[in-house]
């Protein structure tokens, strides 16, 4: 693609860490129970901030989450949220990063439930399948739906937090979930 003839989402800007976060990532199928435990981790972080202050944060975040391992942030002592909290790499909010570490054991729950935290997150899409939404490139974005109210309410009553039905949608659109790139967007697939 020529870069003068690529057309992307109005949201993603002109940063480059945001438009290379678009057309590499963002709405792309992910099945990988690491990876959805770091969008887990970062969405939730992200909650009354943008988005591109947490991509900016991303690496930071991945060395102080043990690379997003999700067995040794659930072993995280006090200890280590008081390391966390001294680390200016990453948002220093005390309840995001104990939601972070309570998260982690909730997810090895699930994960034991279901057999991966993948397979619980699409029991609650039709047919198991991700959804392709149909827009307009400058549409109003979509920024929570049934299935995401259904799945944070889910969670949320398992005991997770800084999950709502807003950033859920955002994790279901970050982890291909959803594919909410424009139709006319390059990047839709």
């Amino acid at each position: 693609m020529e870069e003068n003839r690529i057309t992307r989402c109005s949201w993603c800007g002109n940063d480059p860490l945001y438009t290379k976060y678009h057309d590499e990532e963002w709405g792309k199928e992910v099945h990988n129970d690491q990876v959805l435990f770091e969008f887990l981790v970062l969405e939730s972080a992200q909650a009354g901030l943008s988005w591109l202050t947490i991509l900016r944060k991303r690496e930071n975040y991945r060395k102080a989450f043990a690379n997003f391992d999700a067995e040794k942030v659930a072993a995280f002592t006090e200890a280590d949220v008081e390391r966390l909290m001294q680390d200016v790499g990453i948002i220093r909010n005390r309840l995001k990063i104990q939601a972070a570490i309570s998260n982690a054991i909730l997810f090895l729950q699930v994960q034991k439930q279901y057999g991966s935290f993948d397979k619980y997150l699409y029991s609650f899409m039709p047919e198991e399948k991700p959804i392709i939404t149909q827009k307009e490139l400058d549409s109003e974005p979509i920024i929570t739906t049934k299935i995401s109210d259904a799945i944070s309410k889910n969670l949320k009553k398992r005991g997770f937090k800084f999950f709502g039905s807003t950033i859920c949608y955002a994790h279901m659109q970050a982890t291909g979930m959803v594919n909410d790139h424009a139709a006319n967007c390059s990047f839709r697939f």
